[in-house]
């Protein structure tokens, strides 16, 4: 039997559509940029939430810190947002945290092309034109 989704995935779920809306409409800010919110993890009393982002265009470590930062600081904001726009009891303090897994993907992504492609050139069939 299919596991159901309890209270908490329905309202990380929403959280996610939410705050992704407030980050792109609300938050201005020309060094934030476009923020992907990859997951949110509520816990169980509803009383705190963390908001995993990866930062599209970000360069440097430096940038991705600095952004999720500002989106620290504004967390007071977007809470208040979405105490408005969401009908819950409790609504959770907001906690962002960059989301390496993104990244780390396509590193391990690379590697596993990179071993691929050796592997080939290490087991090509000679050609035949070249045998004694």
């Amino acid at each position: 039997m299919p596991r159901e989704f309890t209270r908490n995935d329905r309202v990380a779920d929403a959280l996610q559509r939410e705050l992704a809306q407030l980050i792109r409409d609300e938050v201005r800010d020309p060094r934030l940029g476009l923020v992907n919110i990859t997951a949110v993890e509520v816990c169980r009393d509803l009383s705190s939430a963390k908001v995993f982002v990866n930062l599209v265009g970000a360069e440097t470590a430096e940038q991705n810190l600095q952004a999720v930062e500002l989106l620290n600081g504004a967390a007071g904001f977007l809470r208040s947002q979405i105490a408005k726009r969401m009908q819950l009891r409790i609504t959770p303090r907001l906690r962002f945290i960059y989301d390496l897994s993104g990244k780390r993907g396509q590193e391990l992504s690379a590697l596993i092309e990179y071993a691929v492609h050796r592997d080939k050139e290490r087991h090509q069939d000679p050609d035949p034109s070249e045998e004694h």
